[in-house]
């Protein structure tokens, strides 16, 4: 394995990150929040659209504004330079944001989603040794589903690097640009989340090599979070306890009802970029998430040590000590 120790997302310095985290905060302002049109972060979506986070901010007097992103690195761009109070994000944004401003920068105050995440091959691949001399996909280099990637590849004794180079080449790329890739013939598998996975299935004609829960304890991984700015949790322990009220208020309303938060969620992602998920699509997807408050902490300390292992990040002493603070949510869920 021939990996540089470099940082794998592009982030604002961090002495800016911490200078920023120093500015005055507006108590009165309408709490910003980020997400991304994908329906792992349905609990976003939906509370968005039911209005369940603003009906908490309107009891406070507060307003809401949405912010939807594409990709991670600018989401958390925005959280840590305050152009954000709260952002739904993967697990390994969250960790690099937390190392990147050294533990003072951001806290994890709840999950979003666990599961959906699937190595999809072409049909003629059907072991890992298969592989060998092809090139693959993953979203971002040194994203959650990169690292898992590259993980697994090593694991089965292949080399890796960051240039696409070794026995089977990663390319990390867009994941509207994989499913045409894949389509195309040019890679022969992508290891991508939800709606992707079942998008490379359906309209790709694809199969699943690896389930991604058959590599975690109880099959359970963090797919998704809601991370706040750390200085928001004291300057507006209000509003982000409110956020989190309309939070799990969204995730009781989609384990209660699926049906329709299917069709609100889709609705939402249409709004957002256009166009909406097939039916078909949105259905078998759905069924390979989890929507849970629950940010399986054991599993992002893992995501940190695989990420460390890779040369992506330099493991810190304390590991994630810091980066949780749930008491916010276990207070909002018990009432």
């Amino acid at each position: 394995m021939t990996l540089s120790r470099r940082s794998f997302l592009v982030l604002v310095p961090a002495a800016a990150t911490l200078a920023a985290c120093g500015q005055g905060v507006d108590a009165k302002a309408p709490l910003k929040l980020g997400f991304f049109p994908n329906i792992t972060h349905a609990l976003a979506l939906a509370g968005v659209e039911r209005g369940l986070f603003k009906a908490e901010l309107d009891k406070l007097g507060l307003g809401l504004e949405t912010f939807p992103f594409n990709a991670g690195p600018a989401a958390i761009e925005a959280l840590l330079s305050g152009a954000l109070d709260a952002t739904y994000v993967g697990p390994n944004p969250a960790i690099n944001a937390f190392i990147k401003s050294k533990g003072e920068g951001v806290r994890v105050i709840a999950g979003a989603a666990t599961g959906g995440a699937y190595f999809v091959v072409r049909p003629e691949i059907n072991t890992a040794e298969d592989l060998r001399g092809k090139t693959v996909a993953s979203p971002q280099l040194g994203g959650t589903q990169d690292v898992a990637l590259r993980g697994w590849l090593i694991g089965k004794g292949f080399t890796v690097d960051e240039f696409g180079g070794g026995d089977v080449g990663v390319m990390p790329q867009e994941n509207a640009q994989t499913l045409e890739s894949f389509q195309s013939g040019q890679i022969a598998g992508a290891w991508v989340p939800e709606p992707w996975a079942t998008r490379l299935i359906v309209e790709g004609g694809g199969k699943v090599l690896v389930d991604e829960r058959d590599l975690w304890p109880q099959g359970r991984y963090t797919t998704t979070v809601l991370l706040v700015r750390a200085d928001r949790l004291k300057a507006r322990a209000d509003a982000v306890k409110a956020l989190l009220r309309g939070h799990v208020a969204a995730e009781r309303w989609i384990a209660a009802e699926p049906a329709q938060a299917k069709e609100v969620v889709n609705a939402a992602i249409k709004k957002i970029t256009g166009k909406a998920l097939p039916p078909a699509v949105i259905d078998r997807a759905w069924q390979n998430l989890q929507f849970t408050s629950d940010p399986v902490t054991e599993a992002m300390a893992e995501n940190l040590q695989d990420a460390a292992n890779l040369g992506f990040i330099k493991l810190p002493p304390e590991g994630l000590d810091g980066l949780f603070a749930l008491e916010l949510l276990r207070e909002v869920e018990k009432a």
